[in-house]
């Protein structure tokens, strides 16, 4: 009797100091506090690429090391939090965080892998991501539009073929230089798509083809026009149907909530229960 009351109070410490991780991981003044501390790791970052004092580089190292210790003590916190352990490295930002913990954690600044250590806590800005939910649906959009894009950007590779090759066969005389073959053609047709200084390269041609602006102006058409509309639509239906489902997904977890509250409530309720008998059962024995 004693040993099944134990492990149920156990259980009830265990339950309620998970309980206690879980509400300071979704504290919003938590995840705030943690944005702000990546903000300063950036800072720090780019300190280092100044010219400064020996005595502020050893504030900044000390800086940096108590920076790595918070974002360990951060990370413990978000796993001891999570109700279902294996469930933490089922997300791949999850993964990505602790690996840049950890790997931060090796003491490489006088080593030869000085320059992966300094890259590595570079890359601690993109926890920024994981942290807050908004930046994590545009990325998880922008990685489930990537099929849809794909084909786009085959179209558009298409194009740039087509006309590059039209270009390198009529323009390679007038200049060798952006038209001297293919790939040079289609480098010279992104810098027109991109509109950097594209009259320059068009009133060129209609010194010698005086109709070359239709070869332009089409050109434009259906690239800045007409392709990259289509992949900011794409983008942004994705990013719609992203939000819906946060938003569902949402909705679908108030119940359970609502329930996980009810059980610890009945767990309590238990553990009183439990603690009563043996309260009866030790003054029945005396």
């Amino acid at each position: 009797m004693s040993f099944d009351l134990e492990k149920t109070m156990q259980a009830a410490r265990d339950n309620t100091l998970q309980n206690k991780f879980n509400r300071l991981r979704s504290n919003k003044a938590f995840e705030l506090f943690v944005v702000g501390i990546i903000v300063f790791s950036a800072l720090v970052i780019g300190a280092k690429t100044y010219d400064i004092p020996p005595l502020v580089s050893q504030v900044i190292v000390i800086t940096d090391w108590f920076i790595t210790l918070f974002f360990l003590v951060e990370i413990t916190i978000r796993f001891l939090g999570e109700p279902h352990k294996r469930n933490f490295f089922k997300s791949a930002w999850n993964i990505f965080d602790t690996l840049i913990v950890i790997v931060s954690l090796v003491p490489i600044e006088d080593s030869d892998m000085a320059l992966i250590g300094r890259l590595i806590r570079v890359f601690r800005v993109l926890r920024m991501v994981s942290i807050i939910p908004e930046l994590r649906i545009l990325i998880s959009s922008l990685l489930k539009a990537m099929p849809q894009l794909g084909y786009v950007a085959l179209l558009m590779f298409i194009i740039f073929y087509i006309y590059g090759a039209v270009g390198s066969f009529f323009f390679a005389s007038i200049n060798d230089v952006l038209w001297g073959d293919i790939a040079i053609s289609m480098l010279t047709l992104f810098r027109v798509m991109t509109f950097e200084d594209w009259t320059d390269v068009m009133y060129e041609t209609m010194e010698q083809y005086p109709f070359s602006w239709l070869f332009y102006v089409s050109f434009i058409f259906l690239t800045a026009f007409a392709f990259l509309n289509m992949i900011i639509g794409i983008v942004v239906n994705v990013i719609e149907s992203e939000n819906r489902a946060r938003q569902l997904e949402e909705e679908g977890e108030q119940p359970n909530r609502a329930d996980l509250e009810s059980q610890i409530q009945q767990l309590q309720a238990s553990v009183n229960e439990l603690l009563r008998r043996d309260q009866e059962s030790s003054k029945r024995e005396q």
